[in-house]
């Protein structure tokens, strides 16, 4: 599924390519937020020097946007954090962002996620992502990234896009929410050990399974109808959706997936799997409950 319609949640590299030939473009700004898995020995900061997207920026939602003091992996940062990092990526609250990454739909949600939860709307993910740029023949850039000139962003929270573990907690039996999984169906229910050391295996009582790899095929999305059939499958339309994963970046291709089907109260757990396995006091279903 794609778009050409310019300033939706996703729009394809047809469209990216013609706005960025069009000179009138200079509202728009392109952020590579490619991030892997913990244990990947790959650097995205490197690849985006080697090959990129034409003016394409580094989104660094792993070090530089991401809160300092938690041993937590890229936690959403404070609002003064990500105006100080975000201006410095050039983008002003009258910016167009469109974001990808280099495995097609992975990562780069993570970012429309927290400028979503920034107050910032208009924000694009690219179908299919970089590898979907090089099978269009688009022309790729390479070499260190110009300097860039420094604008003024100003982030405004947006506390109905985001949730801490307390506050989950004690919403995990409340029949107006749907709290869904996106990690694939092995560690949600516990069969296989987790990733990260110390995180127990499992999921949260009355949590629903939503593999993020059941929405995409080729690194783009399926057909929206095909989308909706699967959230209806697990929620009724009017409750809030709370999305997990391992560490809060595959939770997001759900929240952008439920956006797409025109879902509105959209919450992404932060601190995911890696706070709620780790952390006794929380509640745990496995294959052993």
């Amino acid at each position: 599924m794609t778009t050409s319609v310019q300033h939706q949640d996703l729009v394809s590299v047809q469209w990216l390519h013609q706005a960025l030939a069009n000179n009138a473009q200079d509202n728009l700004v392109v952020l590579d937020a490619t991030s892997f898995m913990p244990g990947v020995d790959r650097s995205p900061e490197q690849e985006l020097i080697e090959q990129r997207i034409p003016r394409a920026r580094f989104f660094d939602f792993n070090n530089k946007l991401a809160a300092p003091d938690t041993d937590l992996p890229h936690m959403l940062p404070s609002a003064e954090q990500f105006s100080l990092e975000v201006s410095k990526l050039g983008i002003s609250n009258d910016t167009h962002v469109v974001i990808y990454d280099s495995l097609g739909m992975f990562s780069a949600p993570r970012g429309w996620w927290m400028f979503k939860t920034m107050g910032h709307n208009n924000v694009s993910i690219l179908d299919g992502g970089l590898p979907a740029w090089i099978e269009a023949g688009l022309e790729l850039e390479s070499g260190e990234l110009e300097s860039i000139v420094p604008t003024v962003f100003n982030a405004q929270l947006q506390s109905e896009w985001v949730i801490d573990a307390e506050h989950l907690n004690e919403l995990l039996t409340d029949n107006n929410v749907a709290v869904i999984d996106a990690r694939p169906r092995a560690r949600f229910l516990g069969s296989v050990k987790e990733p990260r050391k110390g995180i127990r295996s499992g999921h949260m009582p009355n949590a629903k399974n939503l593999p993020f790899g059941d929405l995409l095929d080729n690194g783009h999305f399926i057909a929206l109808s095909e989308i909706k059939a699967k959230f209806d499958a697990l929620s009724a339309p009017e409750q809030r959706l709370i999305f997990s994963c391992g560490s809060g970046v595959t939770a997001c291709i759900l929240a952008l997936a439920a956006n797409l089907i025109g879902r509105k109260v959209l919450t992404v757990y932060d601190g995911s799997w890696t706070e709620w396995g780790a952390t006794e006091c929380y509640p745990v279903v496995n294959k052993d409950s």
